[in-house]
């Protein structure tokens, strides 16, 4: 008897251990299932990446700047070449309402989006295009056509800002402000809090400290003009009515602040080289030899 019941309990343990392990077996592919399946659903944030360079024709400072000839290309051109070099975007169309420009562009291989002369900025031109273009896009790159030496590594860097920043709607980049250029309203300054969110940004000195003068050992920060939108926000941001601050300043991401909305920032090391009056391209052309850029 003491045989036979130590073989049954011996039995019922060999069985209890296998129900225990088949439980266990399942609970460990489901923690792992559970693992690659977060894994896969973070990478995947935001995940569809368009670049967009709104150009127009009329402009106070430089007609027909988009089509301003750079070593022998349109600076359009130029933009363009440099924003296809970004690893993070699908592709990289130009929204314009200038037949002129349209053409030029479709002549050297880009896509094109037709959009209104209504516009009031190249952040409505985005999202006008973005919804003609009519596919899902997470995040909307608004590429400055006059940034001819844009880097890709600053459209990439700024994109991942914004996947790792879920309650940001926006995100840009700043460089180190030349002391040259610290009272140029066409140079626009910028502040962060210690998260790397913007505080604001100005055409002024920011900040500005009561002696007036400018402080040689103080980081001042410039703003780049590339920037990128949640896609959802873009919708509807032509439907926010202008701001006191951004009217002032004639700055369009402060109706973003100005509303509440969080912007993301990151800090380059790049020499900014926009292309504001007919007089900077002489100076784009000669970096240009002196890098050897073709």
């Amino acid at each position: 008897m003491s045989i036979c019941a130590s073989s049954s309990q011996s039995s019922s343990g060999s069985r209890a251990w296998v129900a225990h392990a088949a439980v266990l077996g399942a609970a460990i592919a489901a923690a792992v299932g559970a693992h690659f399946y977060l894994r896969r659903r973070s990478s995947m944030f935001r995940s569809r990446v368009i670049g967009i360079i709104p150009a127009r024709f009329d402009s106070s400072r430089f007609q027909g700047k988009p089509l301003a000839q750079i070593l022998g290309k349109p600076m359009i051109q130029r933009t363009w070449e440099r924003a296809k070099l970004a690893s993070t975007l699908e592709n990289v169309v130009v929204a314009t309402d200038d037949v002129k420009i349209a053409e030029c562009c479709r002549g050297f291989g880009a896509d094109v989006v037709m959009t209104s002369v209504e516009c009031r900025n190249g952040t409505e031109r985005c999202s006008e295009a973005v919804q003609k273009l009519g596919k899902d896009y997470d995040i909307v790159v608004n590429i400055q056509g006059d940034e001819p030496l844009i880097e890709p590594e600053i459209i990439d860097g700024i994109v991942k800002a914004l996947q790792s920043a879920p309650d940001a709607v926006f995100s840009t980049a700043v460089t180190s402000l030349k002391p040259e250029d610290s009272l140029d309203p066409n140079r626009v300054k910028c502040v962060l809090d210690n998260h790397g969110y913007a505080i604001y940004f100005s055409r002024g000195l920011i900040p500005f400290n009561k002696s007036g003068k400018v402080n040689s050992q103080f980081p001042y920060l410039l703003h780049l003009g590339i920037q990128s939108f949640d896609s959802k926000f873009l919708k509807i941001y032509p439907q926010i009515p202008p701001t006191r601050l951004q009217l002032e300043e004639d700055l369009e991401q402060l109706k973003v602040l100005e509303n509440g909305y969080k912007m993301k920032v990151i800090k380059v090391d790049h020499d900014a080289h926009g292309v504001d009056t007919p007089e900077d391209i002489q100076k784009i052309e000669a970096l240009m030899r002196e890098r050897n850029i073709q």
